[in-house]
């Protein structure tokens, strides 16, 4: 066999390149919370785009557009907090009082015991309703839910992240272009055009979405709430919220919503009730399923489930809440650009 040579060359202009891709991360890295709250302000401007766009053709000017959609949301939102949360806190402190006696209910029963051991999780004989309760405060952070304010800014990380939010989205949407303007600011010479054609691409599919989720959610919620109202499982509103709340994770998300349910019904009513609730579950996840889930949130994204699960997972490990806002809308802009990779419609390979 002969001898084989190979000559790697590395030029400087490699060299410079390398440097700038690496001091560009780092920049990156370092105003990590400013680019958390420009995307989350692109993803709530492109979220309420379509309630301006319906206004306008309605010959609304866009401005005008943009301030009734800013104040329907602040109505609701202060309605949510002034008359809604009161309502679900005072069912969660309900539920608190009567933990121990569900606790009790439920270490009568020593299977439970046995899929706990199997699961690695404390067996309900061994669970207090003081430990549990101070698990759910500091895992929550209740303390810094004092008003609706201080709510919303803690979990947007902090007020002045949450001003800074709420200015942004105003000016994107108030901006036809802003979006776009801020595109041609940071995307190189080479890459505006497809940037530009990229992001219009993804821009509509991320408002649907989030419309989407949040009808999802509201109408779960109601649904569960009803059902289990009418066939007296106790501690309805607090189980619809946490049903409406688990819809952002697809498959699995109904799921775990309905262990809590089922359990409490149990605990509560013994094995009739619990029976009625998972029947209730199921109900709604069928509804869901094949009525409500394939009209406002696949045909609209198209991210397949897995895909969306992995996005949640990596958003809140690095970003907490604002990496979950903004988890499925990057996770389609991604899938929006492997499709182009793959079709050869990046700009490399036009050159």
């Amino acid at each position: 066999m002969g001898d084989s040579h190979f000559n790697i060359s590395i030029t400087q202009g490699t060299v410079v390149k390398v440097l700038v891709i690496g001091v560009l991360a780092w920049a990156l890295y370092l105003i990590l919370d400013v680019v958390l709250i420009v995307l989350t302000a692109i993803v709530i401007a492109s979220a309420i785009e379509p309630a301006v766009r319906f206004l306008m053709r309605r010959r609304a000017p866009r401005t005008i557009a943009v301030l009734v959609v800013y104040m329907i949301l602040l109505t609701l939102f202060f309605g949510i907090f002034y008359l809604f949360v009161p309502s679900i806190l005072e069912d969660f402190a309900k539920f608190v009082s009567s933990l121990p006696s569900y606790l009790e209910t439920v270490s009568t029963y020593g299977t439970f015991d046995a899929y706990t051991r199997i699961l690695g999780l404390p067996s309900p004989s061994d669970v207090s309703a003081s430990g549990l309760m101070e698990s759910v405060r500091d895992a929550l952070n209740l303390g810094a839910y004092g008003n609706p304010f201080s709510a919303v800014a803690t979990i947007f990380g902090g007020m002045f992240s949450l001003i800074l939010i709420v200015v942004f989205s105003f000016y994107f949407a108030l901006v036809e272009t802003g979006v776009d303007d801020f595109l041609r600011i940071v995307a190189p010479v080479r890459y505006r055009p497809y940037a530009l054609d990229l992001w219009r691409r993804s821009q509509h599919k991320i408002g649907l979405w989030m419309q989407g989720q949040l009808l999802l959610a509201v109408v779960v919620g109601v649904l569960v709430f009803l059902l289990l109202t009418i066939f007296g499982v106790p501690h309805a509103l607090m189980l619809a919220v946490l049903a409406g709340i688990f819809e952002i994770i697809p498959v699995f998300g109904p799921t775990l919503a309905a262990i809590p349910g089922v359990l409490l019904a149990f605990a509560a009513g013994g094995i009739p009730l619990g029976l009625t609730a998972l029947a209730i579950y199921v109900a709604v996840q069928i509804f869901e399923n094949h009525l409500i889930y394939p009209l406002v949130v696949t045909r609209v994204v198209g991210v397949p489930p897995l895909l969306v699960i992995l996005a949640l997972i990596v958003g809140a490990e690095l970003a907490g809440f604002l990496g979950v806002i903004l988890s499925v809308p990057v996770a389609a802009v991604v899938q929006e650009f492997i499709r182009d990779m793959q079709e050869g419609r990046l700009p490399s390979a036009q050159s």
